[in-house]
This record gives structure tokens, sequence and C-alpha cells, in this order.
């Protein structure tokens, strides 16, 4: 038995932006959420009333940048809170509106379904293909003292209105666009491959990666490539559907202590593991790989070592930077990123082979 968490309304289209206004209708107080680069997009929302702007979200929002956030809310006393950018814009967005006036903290609503309710609309404005944020009931905030992700879901958190407008993401520079489309992939083949895995799931899986194969390339190419770029944001959007009543495995395990240790952008980290856990799992959902591998024009029956090169290949082939050394890494911080990594029981339960902490370091130490 699975359940599906979709927003109330899915605007898909060049200049959807400016429907926002529109649905809003007359608002009292929008509370804007942004980077200091896509608060440049907030006045094609069209919104009405007091408008406030809050554009201070890193790559990887932390617990100090939600709580900035929300005391920004509690200014503003929002009737509307608005995302407007990528996942970690969309993730603090997400909690924001759920926690401004409820009383609940962070540490109160951490893990699966404890938000207890939510009061103000949210409407999620896309400005990257990657993370599908805009169509799921998670959000990830980093816990900078610990080093690792705090995960909070629930169906409290999913937007009344998302719009993938592909305009908005003509300027995300060619090897952003990579990395957050790898991710993009990620999402659809780790829900594709895992043992949590569902046909109806496998339905947005297969949509999303052979959108990913077909238009990624297009879309590094020629960041204006209007087609691509929207069927890069429905690859995204899929992945995020994928992620609910499924979610990810090892890939984004071993992905995660990239950004909160190395501080890598997360597209980036997953694009480098990828190719690793798809050859990893291979032997264990053989038919599911090869599909993946064909979808991605990387060959047919491909064995495991031939099945690495390509995915690397794939990857390196979109400009990305494949080496964890050339990305800051160093030998000696891979024990510390495997033990961290086999800890997220969340998603390495997840992964159709189990894999033992030293399996974890060796996928790092072939990856540096």
């Amino acid at each position: 038995m699975i359940t599906i968490h979709q927003p109330r309304r899915l605007v898909v289209g060049a200049g959807s932006i400016g429907e926002v206004g529109a649905w809003a209708g007359q608002v009292g107080s929008t509370l804007v959420i942004a980077t200091p680069v896509t608060s440049r997009f907030a006045d094609s929302l069209k919104l009405s009333g007091k408008v406030a702007l809050f554009d201070a979200i890193p790559g990887e929002p932390d617990i100090a940048t939600l709580d900035a956030a929300l005391e920004a809310a509690r200014n503003a006393r929002p009737d509307l809170v608005v995302g407007l950018g990528g996942g970690s814009v969309m993730d603090v967005a997400k909690l924001v509106a759920a926690l401004w006036d409820s009383g609940q903290a962070l540490a109160d609503v951490a893990g699966p379904n404890r938000v207890a309710g939510r009061n103000t609309r949210l409407a999620q404005v896309a400005t990257t293909a990657g993370t599908g944020s805009e169509a799921g009931i998670r959000s990830l905030i980093t816990d900078p003292t610990r080093g690792s992700k705090i995960a909070v879901e629930s169906p409290h958190m999913i937007a009344d209105l998302a719009v993938l407008d592909p305009e908005l993401t003509y300027s995300v520079p060619p090897a952003v666009t990579a990395a957050t489309g790898v991710d993009a992939m990620a999402h659809c083949v780790e829900a594709f491959t895992n043992r949590k895995a569902h046909r109806m799931i496998d339905g947005f899986a297969r949509m999303g990666f052979n959108l990913v194969g077909k238009y990624l390339a297009r879309a590094v190419r020629d960041g204006e490539d209007t087609e691509a770029r929207e069927g890069m944001m429905l690859a995204s959007y899929y992945g995020g559907i994928c992620l609910g009543p499924v979610n990810t495995a090892a890939g984004h395990a071993i992905s995660y202590p990239l950004g909160t240790l190395l501080h890598l952008p997360h597209g980036l980290a997953n694009a480098i593991i990828f190719p690793h856990v798809l050859a990893f799992n291979q032997p264990a959902v053989v038919a599911k790989t090869a599909e993946v591998a064909d979808a991605l024009g990387l060959g047919k029956d491909l064995s495991q070592r031939d099945l690495l090169s390509a995915a690397k290949d794939f990857c390196a082939g979109l400009g990305i930077e494949m080496s964890l050394a050339a990305n800051g890494a160093k030998a000696g911080d891979l024990p510390r990123f495997a033990a961290d990594a086999h800890a997220i029981r969340r998603l390495m339960d997840n992964n159709p082979v189990d894999m033992s902490e030293a399996d974890v370091l060796e996928i790092y130490r072939a990856a540096l």
C-alpha cells in the first residue's frame, strides 16, 4: 500500500510564473523566500498586497537559516509563503509555512508525520530542475553541529500551487544544469530500483529518467532550449513524486556527507556517486538497471565494469568533474564519510543490496 501526495494545482509552461498572482488573488501579506539570484524573479509573480522578501538561503540551508527565515515570517505574518528557487529554498519555504505560527520548533517535527498542521498557503516556484522539492512532502535541513541532515516529512507541507516555468531556468549555468539533472535522474533511478519499489511509482520513475536521457544534454548545450528545459523540469517533478512513498536509497545516503562535511552542492555530490551505486546494485536489479542504461544511451547487455565506465562517461560528458579529489576530498576524509553514510538507515535500508561500511568506503575510494 502506498499513499501519493501531490500539489493541489500544478502549472507548467513558459511564462507560467505570472499565474501565481492570479491564483493567489487579493492577499494581505506574502513572504517570498528566495536566494539573491532568484529574488530577481519576484516581481514576475505579480502578487498583490504587501510583499516581504527573505533571500538569505544558501546552497545547504542549516538550522540558523531556518531560524532567520522563521523570524522574517513572524515579522511579516504572511497569508501566503512563496518558495522561489531550487530545492534548498523550497525546503525552507515548506517549514516556514508550517511552523511560523504553530508553536512547534524544528526539533518537534523532525521525522515523519509530526507537523501539527498549516494555516498559511504555500506556492512553490521552481527555478532549477533537480530536487523536485515542489512536488513533495519532505524537507531537509543541515545540523552543522552533528554534520548531518534533519529530515521532516508531512502531508501538511505539500504545496497548494506548484509552478514549472522553463524560462526561469534559462540562466542556470551548464555545470549546475548537468549536476542537478543527474540528481533528478538519481531520484527516479533509486526509487525504481528500491526495495520498496511500487509499480505506480515505477511509472513516474520511467517517465523521469527517459526525459533525462532525451533532454539533459540538450539543456546543458543550450540553456534557452525551452523544450529541453521543460522536459528536465518535468523529470525533476516526477523524481519528487518518487521521493514520497518510496524515497531514495544508498546513492543519496552516500552523497549526503559530501554535502554536510565536504560542502559540495547536492546535485554535484549525487552525480559523482551515481555511477558507482548504479553498477554496485546491478546484480540485484538486472532488468531495471538495463532499462535505465538503455534510456540514458549507455548501451545494452553491459557488464558491471562496463556499466560503471559508461555511466561515468555519461556524467563526465555533461561537463561534471567526477573526481572527489578534484572537488576537495582527501583520502583521510573517507572513513568518516563512510561511517556517516552507512548510519543513514532511512535510506540505506531501501537499497536493493545490503551495503557494509566497507562497501561504502570502497565506493568513496573509487570515486576519489
